[in-house]
């Protein structure tokens, strides 16, 4: 039987701090309460795990990561990219975080090779609409895909779709106010911005599985990536999971959810994957304390195979990872058996050290 490989993760965010090591920083003003210069939360980095050098390789923010996915190899890398990539100083004000990296950096993003980019999220705006369009150009020149953000509402809510062998890839990008999206970033016919979901209710699900069937055809594995809920806790809302499961039998195949700084539960319902919270992989959060509880310092790599015919889950592997220098090693089998914990009791640690779903 046909199949697909993925590589699905939870939020990039190479802005900050990451920008600040990488070979071309961009200006270190932030806007923040606490924190003005985005230097600092490489020295909160370096008091919790060690001296960085400066400035590193584009591929240094991945680590470890870069050799897994290039043993694993998936068809079609997907990840949330929560950064503007501009030197804009369209800061918006009404926001207290900003995540800009320096255009020159993008080759901290093409080190991995992402198929595409899913941009509905609370952070690609943060520096107005000059710098979304000069995310996407940045990102269309470098030959990288992106969906659920857009010069106009047509745009944002077209998906992204990648070749996979005999089957395609089909990628749509919503976000949600839940996330802390602001409503006034939703796209328009007129006006640039982000594929906002008014809310989860089974009428605006019906809505997204309507633009999935006009596109779909046979053979084509359909992911949708949606940027909702709250950043700590694990707790999964019954609008997430109904919204969710609507979905997934309206024929999306992978439900790719992301927001909150913390891997959630993992479900495999009616054979469809979901995963209601990825958790991050790149950030510059080390350092920063008040929710040690969550272990957000682990970052899960998935790479879900999925039967082309049916879009049935065929297997789920995990990569943990761990924050480390603002870069990621492979985690221990202790912090493995953390996540196995969170995921659900249908996962299992392997003897590679990854963990699998029980299908």
């Amino acid at each position: 039987m046909p199949s697909v490989t993925l590589f699905l993760c939870g939020d990039v965010m190479t802005g900050r701090g990451v920008d600040q090591v990488l070979p071309c920083p961009g200006d270190p003003r932030l806007w923040e309460r606490g924190v003005r210069d985005a230097v600092r939360y490489v020295g909160l980095a370096e008091e919790v795990s060690g001296p960085i050098p400066r400035p590193v390789g584009f591929a240094w923010p991945w680590g470890e990561a870069v050799g897994e996915l290039d043993d694993v190899d998936p068809d079609v890398r997907v990840i949330n990219l929560e950064t503007s990539i501009t030197r804009s100083d369209d800061v918006d004000g009404d926001k207290v975080v900003h995540y800009r990296m320096a255009p020159e950096n993008i080759g901290c993003l093409t080190v991995v090779r992402p198929d595409v980019c899913a941009l509905a999220n609370n952070h690609v705006l943060d520096f107005g609409r000059r710098g979304l369009a000069d995310t996407l150009d940045a990102l269309a020149t470098a030959g990288i895909a992106s969906t659920g953000a857009g010069r106009n509402l047509g745009e944002a809510v077209t998906p992204a779709i990648v070749p996979a062998g005999p089957s395609r890839v089909v990628v749509f990008s919503y976000g949600h106010w839940s996330s802390g999206v602001p409503l006034r970033w939703g796209a328009t016919f007129e006006r640039p911005g982000v594929a906002l979901l008014p809310d989860l209710s089974d009428a605006t699900a019906d809505w997204v599985v309507d633009r999935v069937r006009r596109v779909k055809q046979p053979g084509d594995v359909v992911v949708v990536s949606l940027h909702w809920g709250s950043n700590w806790g694990y707790d999964i809302p019954a609008d997430q999971v109904r919204f969710g499961r609507r979905l997934l039998d309206g024929g999306v195949d992978i439900l790719h959810g992301h927001s909150s700084h913390h891997p959630r539960r993992i479900e495999v319902h009616h054979g469809k994957l979901a995963l209601y919270g990825c958790g991050d992989l790149v950030n510059d959060y080390e350092g920063i304390g008040g929710y040690e509880e969550y272990r957000d310092d682990l970052r899960p790599l998935y790479f879900p195979t999925v039967d082309a015919d049916t879009g049935d889950l065929v297997d789920l592997r995990i990569t943990p990872m761990r924050a480390d220098r603002l870069s990621l090693r492979r985690a221990s089998v202790e912090d493995a058996e953390h996540l196995r914990r969170v995921f659900g009791s249908a996962t299992h640690l392997a003897r590679d050290g990854s963990l699998r779903l029980r299908l």
